[in-house]
């Protein structure tokens, strides 16, 4: 394997809610008759990105099998068995994502044991676990992002669902009133998600029309319309009522721990994640819905958005501070002014280049290697330092702080 920065081509998600323009003009192509949703970079087994090698295009994982400390460091190798520990993304939402959490390791690793022992296919729509790993991640908005993430305090709860649903959900709201707290918050969420058929409509449709004749009020109220003029029928568009709702500003992210309740509206972002697919579904998708397995996963502890910024750390770069020991994301701005230096490269790094052009030189290379807008590299570990001019916005994804500190 040649010691330098390999160019990635990468696969395409392309999920009804995604984007006809977004990832398609991030990587000069022309617009497409179904929308890209998302764009991996990484080697996750569904869709790994290829890599060429000796004038051949190879997945990602396999390389790695093949030349693991390598690619991924002494380090990274041991500790994540050598598989490449974060999975990177391009996340283009023009409709909104379903309602949902990922599951913790020892829910992860329970699920996927028992779904194959059950003999359910990996492909199967019914399936919940697609690997037993965790899934912690962190989206930071490339445009205005709107989202939803983690329960709300429960005083702001009680007070929208007054003004949303005073009469089909009295008791609820009560209840909810008289016992503000994780066990209260639970069994008020569970008894919203299973109630029967009829009392479901009733209380979308009181939902919805006093949302709509509001809707100027205030946002959760706009966003509950524009849900049930998806999902008429969901109890999930109350959901902007009992999340915290955020519209992100370009280069602010969120941080999503395993258990989080959440959904992403609208907007575009970069997004990293342990290496995991699996997804537990309450609402909002015609995907499988499983409500049961979806609360044995959630965190009923309500609190309030921690928005991120970046960090200065390196010349050039600002880090996003989160607690995940599988990845670490980080913004590098080059100009006239500033080059970019990497002088310690612990374990394996993506570079993606979302404006601009520029060069990478590695170690003692005699010439750089030229990038531009939509173009992306995987740095092996192998690869003792590098640094990268020019005028251009990358984003960085690399192994979490706890190993490369």
């Amino acid at each position: 394997m040649e010691n330098k920065p390999l160019y990635l081509k990468n696969e395409i998600q392309d999920y009804s809610w995604g984007s006809y323009s977004f990832i398609q003009d991030l990587l000069g192509t022309e617009q497409t008759d179904v929308p890209w949703a998302e764009l991996w970079m990484g080697a996750h087994p569904k869709a790994p990105s290829k890599v060429q090698v000796n004038d051949e295009w190879q997945p990602l994982d396999r390389l790695i099998e093949q030349h693991p400390e390598e690619i991924l460091g002494p380090r990274t190798a041991r500790r994540f068995n050598n598989t490449l520990p974060y999975l990177f993304k391009v996340l283009a939402a023009e409709q909104p994502l379903s309602l949902q959490a990922h599951p913790d390791r020892e829910q992860a690793k329970n699920g996927f044991e028992r779904e194959n022992h059950e003999g359910i296919p990996l492909t199967a729509p019914h399936r919940n676990y697609k690997d037993d790993r965790h899934k912690p991640e962190c989206i930071c908005a490339l445009t205005p992002f709107w989202a939803m993430e983690g329960f709300r305090p429960i005083s702001e709860m009680v007070e929208l669902l007054s003004h949303a649903c005073p009469k089909a959900l009295s008791d609820a709201i009560e209840f909810l009133r008289q016992n503000p707290n994780e066990n209260g918050l639970q069994r008020f969420f569970e008894a919203l998600m299973t109630l029967p058929e009829p009392k479901i409509q009733q209380v979308i449709d009181e939902t919805a029309a006093n949302a709509i004749t509001n809707q100027a009020q205030n946002d959760e109220f706009r966003w509950i319309k524009t849900l049930y003029e998806i999902y008429p029928e969901d109890i999930g568009i109350l959901s902007p009522i009992f999340l915290n709702l955020v519209c992100l500003q370009p280069g602010e992210a969120l941080f999503l721990n395993s258990g989080e309740m959440h959904a992403y509206l609208n907007g575009t972002g970069i997004e990293i994640m342990a290496n995991s697919d699996n997804v537990l579904r309450g609402g909002l998708t015609s995907k499988h819905v499983d409500v049961a397995e979806l609360t044995r996963a959630l965190s009923f502890q309500p609190h309030s958005l921690d928005i991120l910024t970046p960090q200065d750390r390196l010349s050039c770069e600002k880090v996003y501070p989160t607690p995940a020991e599988e990845f670490s994301l980080a913004v590098i701005h080059i100009d006239d002014n500033c080059t970019h230096r990497a002088d310690k490269v612990l374990g394996p790094e993506i570079l993606l280049c979302i404006n601009g052009l520029g060069k990478i030189w590695w170690n003692d290379a005699e010439a750089p290697i030229r990038f531009e807008r939509g173009d992306s590299f995987v740095i092996p570990a192998s690869i003792s330092s590098y640094r990268i001019s020019g005028q251009a916005e990358i984003y960085k994804a690399s192994v979490g702080e706890l190993l490369t500190s």
